[in-house]
């Protein structure tokens, strides 16, 4: 179990085994699944993967690989056998790539970044995305990369700040880069330019548009109308644009304390959530008007910085520190589970992978009946934990805000 720290850089189907081999291709397909960017392949917190179990021993599941990558709430993307990540060690930030199986260092890219402790522990808090050869990373100061995905040499890069005029907000960038088509899109804060779409094989700007601050949410891609739209929940609050060419066509006041809206909308049947901690809530708004009314506003989903999952119209998520299921078209409170705090978690097989802001990795019914456990480990990451897990191959990848990591073997055995 390889440990480690901050580190340098007739036709075949017409065949009996040919519709054989097809049947265990499908198969493999749909238990092993590629988590290629935040919030997954749909950007919705839910992984396709069907091949894994929560029948754990007592002492939890087999551990892979440990390692350590410096301070930051940065998740995980997994493609292939590659997993990708970011973290701080002094004033160096670091995308990370590794062998996902053994977790063996394959290269590091590293650049000056300030640890910036806030808080927390400071560090990078976005998340790679990867797309074809390329893994595109955004630091904690605004710096953004263009990585070869097989090297980590750098493709192209800008610097937000400098190149676009951008505040970098009191907790730095931690929105995560959406690759759309041909583009790249960022969240970027800056006067004429608070969302810019690059060419994602060049850099080059092919549009900019709006005047509103960076928050800390990434942007969530949707068809609406027949037409491609992007979700920004940013310091003013929620703006959607045309994706073609950046045009609003709604907006929505959120004003929160200290400006933090951090969680990544969730679309469903013509309707857009956003939430927020800090007492604010949750609100669920139509998608049909300029400036919508909310069809429901409440106090009961105070996302403070991690995103719920929906699933067969409930949604689950964190209410500040309490587990909660919430009915999505009505926004009624099926129940509240205390003691997993300020945690985060995902969804897969209808069940909820869930990190524990102790450390604690939990999987639990997505149910909204009750709130049903079935399976725990204690202690899997020490310290505090506010970085969402990730389910890729059958494996469970957790991360704590210090930069410590641990890979489960979540596999179930070939039926």
């Amino acid at each position: 179990m390889p440990s480690f720290s901050f580190f340098t850089q007739k036709s075949f189907l017409q065949t009996g085994a040919g519709l054989a081999a097809c049947l265990i291709l499908c198969a493999d397909a749909a238990r092993a699944a590629d988590w290629p960017q935040w919030r997954g392949p749909g950007r919705d917190g839910i992984s396709p993967e069907t091949g894994w179990t929560a029948a754990w021993p007592a002492s939890g599941p087999k551990v892979l690989w440990k390692a350590h990558f410096g301070a930051g709430c940065s998740s995980f993307a997994v493609v292939g056998n590659r997993v990708f990540t970011m973290g701080n060690a002094k004033d160096e930030g670091s995308v990370f790539c590794l062998d996902a199986r053994t977790g063996e260092p394959v290269w590091r890219y590293a650049f000056p970044s300030v640890l910036d402790p806030k808080m927390f522990d400071g560090g990078q808090c976005s998340t790679p995305t990867v797309d074809g050869d390329r893994v595109y990373a955004l630091g904690r100061q605004g710096q953004l990369f263009c990585l070869d995905k097989a090297t980590g040499a750098v493709v192209w890069s800008k610097d937000l700040p400098r190149d676009f005029g951008a505040k970098v907000a009191s907790w730095g960038y931690a929105g995560s880069p959406l690759v759309l088509g041909g583009m790249l899109i960022v969240d970027v804060g800056a006067k004429g330019a608070s969302a810019v779409a690059f060419d994602k094989a060049t850099g080059a700007v092919l549009w900019q548009a709006g005047d509103d601050p960076q928050a800390y949410s990434s942007p969530y891609a949707f068809q609406q109308d027949g037409k491609q739209r992007v979700a920004f929940f940013n310091g003013f609050g929620l703006v959607v644009r045309e994706a073609a060419d950046g045009k609003e066509v709604l907006r929505f006041p959120w004003k929160t304390d200290w400006g933090i809206n951090a969680v990544t909308p969730i679309v469903s049947e013509g309707k857009l959530l956003i939430s927020s901690g800090y007492n604010h809530g949750a609100a669920l708004l139509p998608l049909d008007a300029p400036e919508p009314k909310p069809v429901w506003e409440n106090k009961s989903l105070r996302n403070r910085m991690n995103s719920s999952v929906l699933w067969r119209g409930c949604l689950y998520g964190f209410d500040e520190g309490t587990l909660t299921c919430l009915d999505f078209a009505t926004g009624e409170v099926k129940w509240r589970q205390e003691g997993l705090g300020l945690g985060a978690l995902i969804l897969a097989n209808g069940k909820l992978l869930i990190q524990a802001e102790s450390g604690a990795v939990v999987v639990a019914e997505a149910a909204p009946e009750a709130y049903k456990e079935l399976a725990r480990v204690e202690g899997a990451l020490p310290k505090k934990s506010w970085v969402a897990p990730v389910l890729a191959d059958g494996k469970l990848f957790c991360r704590n805000n210090g930069g410590e990591a641990v890979v489960f073997d979540l596999s179930a055995p070939n039926p």
